[in-house]
């Protein structure tokens, strides 16, 4: 019978060995994770009546896998509300609300007339070397132009990677961009022609947007988390730190500080930096491969404030800010206007990114200097003078995996190399896509791949 060890219970992990378990339940399945608490960046903090998420904060509508496994727990996703599509990127120290259509977009302030005259003409531009990968601020000013690159590609990165859109790889971290430039040769041909097909099927073709509803749950995301732990309690081993795994007599050692496992299988389903010191002694290529994946510091800080000394009514997302603006956070999402049950009623939930790739000292800050950088840094772009009635602070010092310039070889060489070896696996949120979205979908398929002997 087989044995499948699965190391880490992030929801890489967890949703795996959910999928696994009910595919092959008659294998033995054990899933060890060195935190006390299962879920990784998926954690919801409840304190005080504000309904914190110390990570990710929900998920797209348009990729079924997330919900489709939550139906499948019984669980009831929460849609984000109306105010949520509004959007907001800081330009010269003010709130401009980013266009999202076509006629929004011509009349933006947010690029000048001669920045949009640029976009516009993208549709003329010849295709670039596509066998090159490119940073994400290579295709951004050679499509785009400059300005749009600064105002509107630049926040993107800080929302979805907190990273360097000089380092960042479009490949790797917008690999449908990619290929719409490959197969269309213009982002703009190629959505006119897809929003055409739509139309002839009577489908809403693809919009400036991100597309999609953020969609979580009334008791945050750890509700997601929750279920799938209480699925797979008899096989969920909490603070259980994995030292390294060698291969002996046909057969995996997964060794711990208390005991060594002995399995068929193993699933490498934890961050990159522990991955490396799992692989170092029997696997060193893999481990450096691991290695060489950053991960910057961030630190989440949430601010709860009575709306009668904020006076006014948070209506929208939140707001992003670009590179050139100078300013020590990375944004701020207003929770309390995203989703209901976030905040007490008449109260208000902000919450506010620091550090990441481009200031990752700055989320190492102690708690009292981020507090007031985040309060003067609220003040200054939204009026938010009060001091916060609330406070909560949640730390990653290894936060969102960059995928840099060269992840694609990276990750070409780290399943090569796992391929030479029986039933040795990786599947976190380093390959295959950050979001959680592409996690629980790339889980479900190697769960279906392992349960049929790949």
């Amino acid at each position: 019978m087989a044995k499948v060890v699965v190391i880490g219970a992030g929801l890489s992990g967890l949703a795996f060995s959910w999928y696994l378990k009910n595919l092959r339940p008659d294998w033995e399945l054990i899933v060890l994770e060195k935190e006390l608490w299962p879920g990784g960046k998926a954690k919801t903090v409840y304190k005080d009546g504000f309904l914190c998420e110390a990570g990710v904060n929900g998920v797209l509508d348009n990729k079924p896998s997330t919900l489709s496994l939550a139906k499948q727990l019984g669980l009831s996703p929460l849609k984000s509300n109306d105010s949520s599509r509004k959007r907001f990127v800081v330009k010269d120290g003010r709130l401009v609300r980013m266009p999202d259509s076509g006629s929004a977009f011509l009349t933006s302030p947010l690029l000048s007339v001669k920045g949009r005259l640029r976009v516009i003409a993208e549709a003329f531009i010849p295709k670039g070397d596509l066998s090159k990968d490119e940073s994400l601020e290579e295709f951004a000013c050679r499509r785009l132009g400059e300005e749009a690159f600064k105002r509107l590609i630049d926040p993107m990165a800080t929302g979805i990677y907190a990273g360097d859109p000089s380092k960042l790889s479009l490949r790797s971290c917008f690999p449908k961009i990619y290929q719409l430039e490959k197969e269309y040769g213009s982002l703009i041909r190629a959505m006119l022609k897809m929003q055409l097909a739509a139309k002839k099927k009577g489908k809403k073709g693809p919009g400036a947007g991100p597309g999609g509803t953020l969609t979580s749950f009334k008791n945050g995301m750890s509700e997601l988390v929750s279920a799938l732990q209480k699925e797979l309690s008899n096989n969920l081993k909490v603070g259980c730190m994995v030292k390294e795994i060698v291969r002996d007599k046909g057969k995996w050692k997964v060794i711990t500080k208390n005991e060594e496992i002995e399995a068929t299988h193993v699933v490498v389903s934890c961050p990159a930096p522990q991955a490396s010191d799992i692989f170092k002694s029997y696997l060193p290529e893999l481990s450096e491969l691991a290695k060489a994946i950053y991960y910057p510091p961030i630190a989440v800080v949430s601010f709860g404030i009575n709306e009668k000394k904020l006076g006014k009514h948070l209506d929208g997302f939140g707001f992003l800010i670009p590179g050139p603006e100078k300013r020590r956070i990375l944004g701020s999402l207003w929770d309390s206007s995203i989703f209901k049950y976030r905040a007490p009623d008449n109260y208000a939930l902000v919450r506010t990114l620091v550090g990441g790739a481009r200031a990752p000292m700055l989320g190492l800050l102690p708690d009292d200097q981020l507090i007031r950088i985040v309060h003067e840094e609220l003040r200054d772009l939204m009026g938010f003078k009060p001091w916060p009635d609330f406070v909560n602070i949640s730390r990653w010092h290894e936060s969102i995996p960059q995928y840099n310039v060269g992840h694609a070889e990276l990750e070409k060489r780290l399943l090569w190399i796992t391929r030479g070896y029986k039933h040795l696996y990786i599947r976190a949120n380093w390959i295959g896509g950050v979001s959680l979205n592409d996690c629980v979908m790339n889980s479900q398929i190697l769960a279906e791949q392992v349960a049929k002997g790949y």
